[in-house]
């Protein structure tokens, strides 16, 4: 339905989500159907989880909690096929069309190319050692995730109190001064705003899309 709504990807998150392996399975296949691109968010920074997620067909991931440069190597290795990866190689799952696909080297080169890797940013540690996790090779996308940053910072549920807010603008501006890709959540009334700081991976909740339909809806009964 998101995809014929004209989104360009989904987020299926396993982090706060209730879905199982089953459900990311089957819904990565419904955005394979509907020409969208499903990004899953892990339980956690764990390589199990990523792979886990990873062996489900998804085109990448968004990983929780990367506070420090070794955090982000580590979540690159759980993505990537290679020397000393952390992500295992098996014939039979889905991204390798069960096996009945492209030969096991092809196959591998393809999935390194095309594998999108997220890494959040939403610890006062994280936001203390970016530089250093800016600097590992493979990451496409850095997102801030102001809710856990401002609770990181004492200010639970409020970004927009002025220690976050400016945590949140600098570490913008050091994702952008490297030429990486910055991301962030936003709603109907932010997305403007997250625009003009230079953000091009940007979703919103589920239940907020609902509700932007909904009020104006319930309004004219």
């Amino acid at each position: 339905m998101l995809g014929h709504a004209g989104f360009d990807w989904v987020l299926l998150d396993c982090e706060h989500g209730s879905l199982s392996l089953h459900d990311v399975e089957i819904m990565a296949m419904a955005a394979d159907a509907a020409g969208i691109t499903a990004i899953a968010r892990p339980r956690s920074n764990n390589p199990a989880d990523i792979q886990s997620v990873m062996d489900r067909g998804v085109a990448g991931v968004q990983i929780p909690h990367v506070n420090t440069a070794e955090d982000a190597s580590r979540a690159v290795q759980s993505v990537k096929f290679g020397p000393g990866a952390a992500r295992g190689l098996a014939a039979g799952t889905r991204p390798d069309r069960w096996g009945l696909g492209a030969h096991m080297p092809d196959f591998t080169a393809q999935a390194n190319a095309t594998s999108l890797v997220c890494v959040q940013i939403e610890h006062q540690e994280a936001v203390a050692n970016i530089d250093e996790i800016l600097a590992v090779e493979g990451i496409d996308v850095f997102f801030i995730g102001p809710s856990d940053l401002s609770q990181s910072m004492g200010h639970p549920g409020n970004p927009k109190a002025p220690p976050v807010a400016a945590a949140i603008a600098e570490t913008l501006a050091r994702i952008r001064a490297a030429g990486k890709t910055p991301g962030m959540p936003a709603t109907t009334e932010t997305l403007p705003e997250v625009l003009a700081t230079g953000c091009r991976y940007i979703y919103t909740h589920l239940p907020r899309v609902l509700a932007a339909g909904a009020q104006p809806f319930l309004a004219g009964r």
